[in-house]
């Protein structure tokens, strides 16, 4: 590997401030926001919209959202 043309690995904390999840973990993402670990250890922290604690998919409350009939106009079209 080249020296110096690559961006630094270190521990970052991505939240998710909607579902109160917090994982820490490595990547090279850039963040001004701190926040203290449960390890006593100050690390740079991401605040993301969705993750596995707050996404539909994972918590199993999807719903299939059918607007205008779409579904059934569907089924009817290609009941071949």
């Amino acid at each position: 590997m080249k020296k110096g043309i690559h961006p630094e690995y270190r521990p970052v904390v991505f939240r998710d401030p909607s579902a109160g999840f917090a994982i820490l973990t490595r990547s090279t993402v850039r963040s001004n926001k701190t926040v203290e670990w449960e390890d006593g250890q100050t690390y740079p922290v991401v605040d993301v919209d969705v993750s596995s604690a707050s996404h539909p998919f994972y918590t199993g409350k999807s719903r299939v959202v059918d607007s205008a009939g779409r579904v059934e106009r569907f089924r009817r079209r290609y009941a071949k």
